[in-house]
């Protein structure tokens, strides 16, 4: 270090070896200096920079072509992507989705401002009716859609209904026990399980609660209606309990009883399949009515529609439910599965359309419900879920088959679109040669000709002579059975015929049922325009159009192995029993 005396200022000169000359007299004036420093700087920056950045950047591997000249593109690693547009049927079907959205949205809207708290509303008018208790079954049928629709703010007011209900009744009053139980319990329990609102189970809790009265039977089957306050009970109609009525509980009461801890739940409902187990019943024909006090059959009627249906489901689906643990209900329903095909399965003589009937004392009615268009969806998820053999699993899956196509063709055939209620069908003479089982034991006997099994053929629709078939009773409820299946045959086999033949039902309810208020049950389906009817039930909220919006999306937002539907279309999570539980239910 130089003294102080003799230290050079910033500005002095550099000896020789700091630069060329004019360099050392430029920098030797300060404010020369720093203009020179700072271009020197900038330059320097410029002449760098691509360097330094490609040593920032990730190296781009490009792939060496596949031939000396290789005019086709790549895509390689670490390039920036543009995302494709999806594909045409994605947005066709999103936007399918969305416009049955919007009509659940036109019809609660229209059940909310002019029906709300009664239970249902009066579509052509905008009126109110109490169907159902009058604690506004619209609300609790509808809440688990909203969730699944994403309709938030329908949703959470929907809430504040549930939360307020008490469930009361007066006395005098009485409230169906299954109706009460899939709709009001079902639709409770669902919206908690999608959204786990702590309310809305403190509500299934009060309502399950109220209801165990209806069991106090000697049978232990339940009454047919029940006063939620005074726990008094009255019988309905026949006298007897339908078997539907008495099977159409267990998955809403083991779920709760899962939920809450309350073993009363499980026993009750456990009790009724305990008397299915040990019933006289061999082959699988478990009839519709049931002695209230003995809890054994009272009639031979058997049959997949009215007084029957639920129950035929609930075999398999509590079975499902508690994580495949209770192999009883699985036996029953493939027990009777076999007696359905066997008996009540035929096929038209000239468009050999397969359908379902019931028989009284052994004898086909070659009656064809609507509400039967519920098991082809049931037996494609028997098949999708159950271990069976191969030749079962053949013949249940072409059953499932042929009878969601008649149920398809039963709306197609119509001038409005939509399907009857009920159907006579043609029935062939003699009638056992009408049995599908007999047309397809021949079918394979002969070697299979053609390669489609008797019943599925698909046909062009024919006209009103040649139909096979008379409307016995000619109105469309706005019911779901037929949208079921085509939801649960497109999720199963992945055919997108389901999904077409669901919209053009929509289509339909859309042009025909639509009024200002919500949407109408039609009178009559083989006239334009038809004549409408003055009720909405809240099935149509529940079940028909959460079915076409699922059918629609394509998102599976319910996954099958995850969850299953009861009979109101209220889907239920699977769960697995506890070691507690299995102990004390004996599992």
């Amino acid at each position: 270090m130089l003294p102080t005396h003799v230290r050079r200022p910033l500005y002095f000169a550099e000896p020789a070896s700091a630069g060329p000359p004019t360099l050392r007299r430029l920098t030797a004036r300060p404010l020369l200096r720093w203009i020179s420093l700072i271009l020197i700087c900038v330059g320097t920056l410029w002449f760098f920079t691509p360097t330094i950045l490609d040593l920032w950047r990730p190296p781009i591997h490009v792939p060496a072509p596949s031939s000396p000249i290789d005019d086709e593109p790549h895509s390689y690693e670490g390039a920036p992507t543009i995302p494709e547009p999806p594909p045409i049927p994605q947005i066709l079907w999103e936007g399918r989705a969305s416009k049955v959205r919007d009509a659940f949205v036109h019809a609660y809207s229209g059940y909310q401002k002019h029906a709300l708290p009664f239970d249902e509303l009066l579509p052509l008018g905008g009126g109110a009716t109490n169907n159902f208790n009058g604690w506004g079954v619209s609300v609790f049928d509808a809440m688990d859609t909203m969730w699944i629709m994403g309709l938030e703010d329908m949703f959470r007011q929907s809430v504040e209904v549930a939360a307020k209900s008490t469930f009361a009744l007066q006395e005098g009053f009485y409230a169906p026990f299954f109706e009460t139980v899939i709709r009001y319990l079902g639709g409770l329990l669902s919206a908690y399980a999608l959204s786990k609102e702590p309310v809305l189970l403190a509500r299934a809790d009060d309502l399950g609660r109220m209801l165990l009265p209806a069991f106090n039977t000697t049978s232990g089957f339940p009454m047919y209606a029940v006063n939620t306050i005074t726990g008094q009970t009255r019988p309905g109609w026949s006298g007897h309990v339908l078997w539907a009525e008495a099977l159409s509980n267990q998955i809403e009461y083991k779920y709760l009883a899962h939920l809450t801890g309350r073993t009363e739940y499980f026993e009750k409902t456990e009790h009724i399949m305990r008397k299915m187990y040990r019933s006289p019943i061999k082959n699988g024909q478990y009839p519709t009515m049931w002695d209230i006090h003995s809890g054994t059959p009272s009639n031979s009627h058997f049959s997949v529609g009215a007084f029957a249906d639920s129950a035929h489901e609930y075999l398999l689906k509590q079975w499902l439910l508690t994580s495949q643990s209770e192999p009883k209900a699985r036996e029953l329903y493939l027990n009777s599965v076999s007696a359905i095909l066997n008996t009540l399965l035929y096929i038209t003589p000239t468009r050999h359309l397969l359908y379902v009937t019931d028989t009284q004392n052994g004898k086909p009615t070659h009656t064809f419900e609507h509400l039967s268009c519920f098991l082809p969806g049931l037996l494609a998820l028997g098949v999708h879920t159950l271990e069976l053999s191969a030749g079962d699993r053949e013949l249940h899956l072409w059953a499932a088959e042929g009878l969601a196509y008649t149920c398809w063709v039963s709306y197609a055939d119509q001038a409005s679109g939509l399907g009857p209620d009920e159907m006579r069908m043609k029935a062939w003479k003699p009638l056992a040669e009408g049995r599908w089982m007999v047309h397809v034991e021949r079918w394979k006997e002969e070697g299979r000709p053609g390669g489609i099994p008797p019943g599925l053929a698909e046909g062009k629709m024919k006209i009103a002579g040649e139909r096979d078939y008379n409307s016995q009773k000619s109105a469309y409820l706005l019911r779901p059975e037929a949208i079921e299946s085509f939801y649960l045959m497109w999720r199963t086999t992945g055919d997108k015929k389901w999904r077409d033949r669901g919209w053009a039902v929509f289509e339909a309810i859309e042009k025909h049922a639509r009024t200002p208020y919500g949407y109408a049950a039609v009178g009559h389906v083989d006239m334009v325009p038809p004549p409408l009817m003055d009720s909405m039930p809240s099935y149509f909220l529940a079940e028909t159009l959460k079915y076409l919006f699922l059918l629609f999306t394509n998102d599976d937002l319910i996954p099958l192995k995850d969850w299953v539907f009861n009979t109101e279309a209220h889907p239920i999570p699977i769960f697995q029993w506890k070691d507690w539980e299995r102990k004390q239910y004996k599992l």
